[in-house]
């Protein structure tokens, strides 16, 4: 399996960046995994958005899915053209139901809904989706293919039951929203950088891989603060990180 970072960054992206969007690739199989802001341009780089054999979306908050409704132009152009013929399945909650609405595009773009618990089959790995603490419906995902596991995080709160969903992943990609001295008094539905790293340390992830990051941070203040908590491996999120497993 190979893990590419597209965009990282959150709530916005800042210059040159993106919020977030990963590439999963495994068994030959081209999977999206979010789709935020400046996303699907940080894609083409690497492939032609069409030649996606599948999107995932853990939730339909605006920085997660903004170039998702591009991408539906796109997959719709290259269909007409002849270059793709089957239509693009995406995987994503079905609340809030408006904005759910929206995915289909039919007959370029189709719908399918994720739900608690539940495991998806694809070539080469197995995706299963966990709820996490947030305001709307958000699942994180754990990838298990190849005798290796990825746990995507997604967006979540310190309460989500990480020790449920897996032990020991081989890549953690977890949410660092906050600094912990700028993490908000009420609970937001967000790890601060140090809540990450606990987090991680917790379920004895080999590998943090830290995401989800305000772009006014420096790379510096969030390595203090995760690798004061966190012992194995670690990597700050930027677009064009990659590791293959």
């Amino acid at each position: 399996m190979k893990w590419t970072v597209l965009g990282c960054q959150s709530p916005y992206p800042g210059p040159g960046g993106g919020t977030p969007g990963y590439l999963l690739e495994v068994s030959g199989q081209r999977i999206l995994v979010d789709c935020g802001s400046g996303v699907l341009s940080k894609l083409g780089c690497y492939f032609q958005p069409h030649q996606l054999d599948a999107v995932w979306l853990s939730h339909l908050h605006f920085d997660h899915i903004a170039d998702f409704f591009v991408l539906q132009y796109a997959v719709k152009t290259e269909v007409r053209l002849g270059r793709r013929k089957a239509p693009l399945t995406v995987y994503a909650p079905a609340e809030p139901a408006d904005w759910a609405e929206k995915l289909n595009k039919y007959p370029y773009v189709l719908h399918q809904s994720i739900h608690e618990g539940q495991t998806y089959p694809f070539h080469g790995c197995e995706i299963t989706a966990h709820r996490t603490e947030h305001a709307i419906p958000c699942y994180a995902l754990k990838i298990q293919g190849q005798e290796k596991v990825i746990l995507y995080g997604a967006d979540a709160g310190p309460s989500t039951p990480w020790n449920s969903m897996c032990i020991q992943p081989d890549l953690f990609v977890c949410e660092g929203t906050f600094l912990h001295q700028d993490l908000p008094l009420q609970p937001v539905g967000h790890h601060s950088v140090l809540q990450a790293a606990m987090a991680a340390q917790r379920i004895k992830a080999h590998r943090l891989l830290l995401t989800h990051l305000y772009p006014g941070y420096s790379h510096q203040s969030l390595w203090n603060e995760a690798s004061s908590a966190y012992s194995g491996q670690l990597s700050i999120a930027s677009p064009g990180w990659s590791i293959s497993l």
